[in-house]
């Protein structure tokens, strides 16, 4: 994933748990976002966890679809940070760089 994917997954997690993730919470959550969006399929989730801070969470694709030509995907991203909680949907698609 490159730099500016990464950054993207970083405005999509502003105002949720995310905002208190160290650099290893952030680590094993892109981790999880690229085999969530690569590897699995369709209504499998995806866990992370780490035990340092015990922030954790989940990835599932909702559903695989394509849009004006690119392929998309419907993802359910539930986070927990220091007892707080955030469930949010978001639709992904590839673009050409």
């Amino acid at each position: 994933m490159s730099g500016a994917a990464a950054q993207n997954w970083v405005t999509l997690l502003k105002n949720t748990p995310a905002e208190s993730f160290d650099d290893e919470d952030l680590r094993l959550f892109l981790d999880a976002a690229r085999k969530t969006l690569n590897e699995t399929p369709d209504n499998q989730p995806v866990t992370w966890e780490n035990p340092k801070s015990r922030n954790r969470g989940e990835m599932t694709v909702l559903r695989s679809f394509e849009s004006k030509g690119n392929a998309c995907k419907e993802v359910r991203v539930r986070n927990e940070s220091r007892a707080r909680k955030s469930d949010n949907r978001r639709t992904l698609c590839k673009v050409d760089e």
